[in-house]
């Protein structure tokens, strides 16, 4: 075996034995073992959410967006780079607070709770497994096509290997794992990715010298309105193009368990920064390399695997495995967050919620396991017969997540009026919308970009929805204004007060029993 090929062995054997190390922790209970005993600090919430977040489309869709469109594709990456500073600002106090009060251990759960009707536990799980499994397969698909490149096994068989790693260290240690894996693998893609940028932005004479090469092939390229004025005077497209990557992650059940499973509301100040730093070394660079593409690949079969091409052509052997194990890290990070998302979904909002109540701790450990292990082998089969464009299938993926549930994670710590009825017409008139926005393509006949449309529809779901039906009840809006307050003590400072106290208060007791 090729050196490249030996280190990247050793990657998965990392990624194996964090996995496997966290195996016994996750197990002990519940709680533990889907959302990591909520004991998660800034460095590891920052980046579990960006890795989760940013996926195999930063290597491999962006690119090709970029070698499609020129400049016009740098609006996505505009909206990305503010993404976490508004998710995190937005939904990170509120939510871990409400989630905490209401005892919610799923998305999905939270808003059954907050919301108080078993219909948006059904609704919202049958929207969350079918666009996670879809979003999942455009991973396990990244995966393969990475791996075959770094590797020159079949397509097939890079798909089994690197999914068969991601499924045994997910199962194994459940959400720490998830966790701590992604904190290593964030180190990775941004070293990776910054690396190669470097190098390509240099080749090509940096940003004066990549215009004007983009301006002699056609000066379209450099249009915001993408090659060929293909998107002119769009301005829908343009807004819908910055808003779904900047505000589309609040509405991803992957990405907003990451509010639920920080150590205390004080986590979200260092996450924030941590974050946005990440981002802004890592966000733009894909898009860059893309363009820089179109130069020196312009005859490339498939615009996706343009970054590993460039890593090849660019690079000693032993650098390109290290930046492919980066774009591994991209797809492996995502996928382990999405399948451990779908796990508790359906053992947490479908199995114990309406098959069996009173299932034991141990029992729900192993059921979502059983359910991990079971949609990582779906999506592998999936793939390997009808492998779709990632470009494509991440987008509407995530469209539809994002206008789905955006509006009511938004509104469930912001609106207080905000009830079931607002709730499931907001869910479905947002999916819906970008359903038929996306299959009937109809952006080009309205010049308004899919999620925007969908968007729109989800606000007024909610606002028209919630004018009908009961009100929440006193205990929802109780949740509700206690989330608002701000807390002066840590959770550890409460406990470790009340660990202290309770010898006095025992002894206090015996006294006054005795004495009577």
């Amino acid at each position: 075996m090729s050196i490249d090929g030996i280190i990247f062995i050793v990657y998965l054997g990392m990624l194996l034995t964090i996995g496997l190390w966290f195996s016994r922790k996750s197990a002990a209970s519940t709680e533990q073992y889907l959302l990591g005993g909520r004991s998660l600090g800034p460095a590891v919430t920052a980046m579990t959410m960006q890795t989760t977040a940013m996926s195999g489309f930063m290597f491999m869709g962006a690119p090709a967006m970029a070698f499609k469109y020129g400049w016009y594709a740098i609006w996505y990456a505009i909206g990305d780079a503010g993404g976490s500073i508004i998710n995190l600002s937005v939904l990170g106090k509120r939510m871990r607070r409400m989630s905490e009060i209401l005892g919610a251990l799923s998305p999905i759960e939270y808003l059954e709770k907050r919301f108080e009707s078993p219909s948006i536990r059904v609704v919202g799980s049958i929207i969350s497994i079918v666009f996670l499994f879809g979003y999942v397969c455009a991973q396990f698909i990244a995966a393969g096509k990475a791996m075959a490149t770094l590797t020159g096994f079949t397509y097939e068989l890079s798909l089994i290997i690197g999914i068969s790693v991601i499924i045994i260290y997910t199962v194994a240690g459940g959400y720490l794992a998830v966790a701590y894996t992604s904190f290593v693998q964030g180190l990775i893609m941004v070293l990776g990715v910054v690396g190669i940028g470097f190098l390509a932005y240099f080749h090509v004479g940096g940003l004066t010298g990549l215009n004007v090469a983009l301006k002699d092939i056609d000066p379209s390229y450099l249009s915001i309105w993408g090659k060929g004025l293909a998107y002119y005077g769009q301005w829908g497209m343009v807004l819908g193009a910055i808003l779904i990557y900047s505000i589309g992650y609040m509405g991803l059940p992957h990405v907003v368990v990451r509010h639920m499973s920080m150590k205390s509301t004080k986590t979200v100040k260092g996450a924030v920064i941590i974050s946005a730093l990440w981002n802004q070394f890592f966000i733009f660079v894909p898009y860059i390399l893309g363009m820089i593409g179109i130069i020196l690949l312009p005859t490339i079969a498939d615009p996706e695997m343009i970054i590993t091409e460039l890593a090849y052509t660019l690079f000693p052997g032993i650098f390109a495995a290290l930046l492919l194990s980066a774009i591994m890290s991209a797809v492996m990070s995502t996928a382990d967050s999405i399948l451990m998302q779908a796990g508790s979904i359906l053992s947490r909002d479908v199995y114990q919620r309406f098959i069996n109540k009173n299932a034991s701790q141990k029992t729900m450990i192993l059921v979502s396991r059983l359910c991990i292990l079971m949609g990582g082998i779906v999506g592998v089969v999936v793939a390997i017969y009808e492998p779709p464009s990632v470009f494509a299938l991440v987008l509407f993926a995530f469209g539809t997540l994002g206008n789905a549930f955006l509006v009511p994670y938004v509104s469930s710590v912001y609106y207080k009026k905000a009830n079931y009825i607002g709730c499931l017409s907001a869910m479905i008139g947002g999916a819906t919308t970008n359903i038929i926005w996306t299959s009937m393509s109809l952006e080009t006949s309205t010049g308004l970009h899919p999620f925007l449309a969908g968007l729109i529809v989800s606000v007024l779901g909610m606002m028209i929805g919630s004018q009908f039906g009961l009100e929440p009840s006193e205990e929802v809006k109780e949740a509700f204004e206690q989330s608002r307050k701000k807390r002066f003590f840590s959770k550890e400072f409460d406990q470790n007060i009340t660990r202290d106290l309770a010898p006095e208060a025992s002894s206090v007791s015996k006294f006054l029993t005795n004495d009577k």
